[in-house]
């Protein structure tokens, strides 16, 4: 693992996990740890892994951290430690009790189609309660905390401002300092990785549950480093007592994207089933918000957008022509389909449209984020010469974009090239702000 830059005093995190003498860091990779009621079977889909996430590590050292604690534990599906899931481990073991299951946007079990409520239940495997943190509150209660010593969250984000769960992560750890116990995070990483960081840094009046920090879209941090800033930038209120512990990655570098992780790619949500729909999400994740769709309804989200007016030869040979990089785009046609938990009802459902592919041929190279500022350039080029409208209401576009500045600037026919040009100066201030917590 890479060193460290200077921690704030303030903060509590843990330097990297200890290894028990009798398991081996790879055995718990491969899903061979000791739970406290035995040894687990392995899974042949961790054994390469090139990177220790932080619930891997509190799983190497036995779970030390948590010993003789009620644990609260934020998470979702993602939230594995070889081929098990980390509230299975923990419900096994004596020297600890899970005492409560906190579940952001898409459930416990991250089947919940996006902005559909999620409800409180009980899980059937661990017996333990599920409360719903994208419900009736999206914060923690006292109530969900009463037998909470601690509160553990590990989930894997995708790297986006937009995509809610570090919302959820910030709310909780507001929570968390109210009832004066200590925030763990167990890091995990970025999946398009640590040094891309691009668009418009979130303006306070566009603030929401997506977009809560003043921040890029694409950002360029683990949620642990986003935790410590959060923390310490005062972007939340109440935080200034709240004791962070950051279990820290392993053998992450800064350059890495998904693949290079080596780990296997669990659906963080209904609609980003792969890694390849989470690396172009950034960008034809803001395009949806047009009167386009985005390629839900189709196995393929985020791979593709289009719409029945849209002249898809045309838009391929002006994004073509662009030259971005490590992406080259190609002219079909779809029709989405009401897919049940997963897109019901989507834009043009049941009717053919002309649409624009995207093939991402060099994952290192490739901007999301540019790409669909590149396309939105020419979507609002091509609905202006048909007569059309773009955006059906400004109110979740500009909340996603974080800025009126984007919707201001395609009106008046500014180029994608010039619309990057304007985040450069503020992105660059935020990367010089964020340096101190960087971890890897």
């Amino acid at each position: 693992m890479l060193p460290m830059k200077r921690r704030s005093s303030r903060v509590l995190e843990t330097v990297a996990a200890r290894m028990p003498d009798m398991i081996s860091r790879r055995s718990v990779i491969c899903g061979l740890g000791v739970t406290g009621v035995g040894v687990l079977p392995p899974d042949a889909a961790y054994a390469a892994a090139a990177v220790t996430t932080g619930a891997a590590a509190l799983a190497i050292d036995a779970f030390a951290r948590l010993r003789g604690k009620r644990v609260g534990l934020i998470t979702n599906q993602t939230g594995r430690v070889g081929g098990h899931h980390l509230a299975d481990l923990l419900s096994r073991r004596s020297d600890l009790r899970l005492t409560a299951i906190l579940a952001p946007e898409h459930g416990f079990r991250g089947v919940v189609e996006a902005g559909a409520t999620v409800r409180d239940g009980r899980d059937p495997k661990t017996g333990v309660a599920v409360y719903s943190l994208y419900g009736a509150t999206r914060k923690p209660t006292s109530t969900m905390l009463r037998d909470v010593d601690c509160l553990v969250f590990d989930v894997q984000d995708v790297g986006v401002r937009f995509y809610t769960y570090i919302s959820t992560m910030g709310l909780a750890m507001q929570a968390a300092a109210a009832q004066r116990i200590p925030f763990i995070v167990l890091d995990r990483p970025n999946p398009i990785g640590g040094e891309d960081v691009s668009g418009f840094v979130l303006e306070p009046a566009f603030k929401s549950f997506v977009g809560q920090y003043p921040i890029p879209i694409v950002h360029g941090l683990t949620v642990g480093e986003l935790a410590r800033m959060i923390k310490d930038e005062r972007w939340l209120s109440g935080l200034a007592s709240l004791e962070i512990v950051v279990v820290p990655l392993q053998d992450w570098r800064r350059a890495m994207r998904w693949p290079d992780a080596r780990l296997p790619w669990l659906p963080t949500s209904p609609n980003v089933p792969t890694f390849d729909a989470a690396l172009v999400y950034p960008g034809i994740g803001i395009v949806g918000e047009t009167l386009v769709n985005e390629g839900r309804g189709t196995p393929t989200p985020f791979s593709q957008f289009g719409a029945p007016w849209l002249d898809a030869e045309a838009a391929v040979s002006y994004l073509n022509a662009r030259q971005l990089p490590g992406v080259r785009f190609e002219a079909v046609t779809y029709t989405p389909q009401s897919i049940p938990n997963v897109a019901a009802h989507p834009r043009f459902e049941g009717q053919r449209i002309n649409a624009v592919r995207l093939s991402v041929t060099n994952i290192a190279t490739y901007r999301p984020l540019e790409v669909g500022i590149h396309a939105l350039a020419y979507l609002r080029q091509a609905s202006r010469a048909k007569g059309l409208p773009l955006l059906e209401t400004f109110d979740m576009f500009r909340k996603i974009a974080g800025t009126a500045r984007l919707d201001t600037s395609l009106d008046r026919g500014a180029s994608g090239t010039d619309i990057i040009a304007g985040w450069q100066a503020e992105v660059q201030q935020f990367k010089d702000r964020r340096g101190q917590y960087l971890m890897y």
